[in-house]
């Protein structure tokens, strides 16, 4: 899935190890996402857009396929 959680990192200067530690997952997950290599679960992804006071919506771009 698309996001843009590397550009809401930087907006709130936090390393990926710090976005890792506040989230409570770890570095390696923060990368993954970013790269588009996993999605995070809903809880996950919910904890996020708390974190930076935005919806979902905001973080992650659901395209549609087909």
């Amino acid at each position: 899935m698309k996001n843009k959680l590397r550009v809401f990192r930087a907006v709130h200067r936090l390393t990926q190890e710090e976005l890792a530690g506040k989230l409570g997952v770890t570095r390696h997950t923060i990368i993954a996402i970013e790269n588009e290599r996993f999605d995070p679960s809903l809880s996950l992804a919910c904890r996020m857009a708390e974190l930076f006071s935005v919806t979902i919506e905001d973080i992650f771009i659901h395209e549609k396929k087909g």
